[in-house]
């Protein structure tokens, strides 16, 4: 028979549903980012918990022992890599002080907005969802996408795509 596929939970929610101080700061972030559920929000928050709870137990170890200087450098250096944390802030002090926004901002749908390949944040998602968007040589569909220091030069137009210089799409 077919093995399972195991799957953990990417996102938690909230323990109190109804906070409207975090409701409204959600929908903030949904307005601003362009996501498209609430859902979205807590995966990248459930991320940053789990990022901040490994530095956390990584700084009760001594400054010496070898699993924190093996684990830490690990730990800030995918950060870094991804974007989220700059070159010279490369302490477990500075993982605490990371907030949900560093993260959104990495997304492939922020960033296209941001290099100005769409109009709107919006129009961002809509363009990576219909196979528009390619990082390096590869067509990405998927808007939540991180964007790694070194890739974010190389976002542009597919090769296929009628804004890459494809087939023209539909014009009268």
């Amino acid at each position: 028979g077919a093995v399972p596929k195991v799957c953990s939970k990417t996102y938690s929610a909230p323990r109190r549903p109804f906070e409207k101080e975090r409701l409204d700061q959600e929908l903030k972030l949904l307005g601003e980012y362009g996501l498209r559920c609430k859902r979205e929000v807590w995966r990248v928050k459930y991320t940053l918990a789990k990022i901040r709870k490994a530095a956390r137990e990584l700084l009760t170890l001594e400054a010496k022992d070898p699993r924190r200087l093996f684990e830490g450098n690990a730990l800030l250096r995918r950060l870094v890599r991804i974007g989220v944390l700059d070159e010279d802030r490369m302490k477990l002090d500075f993982v605490l002080g990371l907030k949900v926004e560093d993260f959104l901002e990495r997304r492939l749908q922020t960033q296209v907005f941001k290099l100005g390949l769409a109009k709107s944040i919006h129009h961002a998602r809509v363009l990576i969802k219909q196979r528009h968007i390619r990082v390096r040589k590869q067509v990405v569909t998927v808007p939540s996408f991180m964007v790694r220091l070194d890739s974010q030069k190389h976002i542009d137009f597919s090769l296929r795509s009628p804004f890459g210089g494809g087939r023209p799409g539909r014009n009268k």
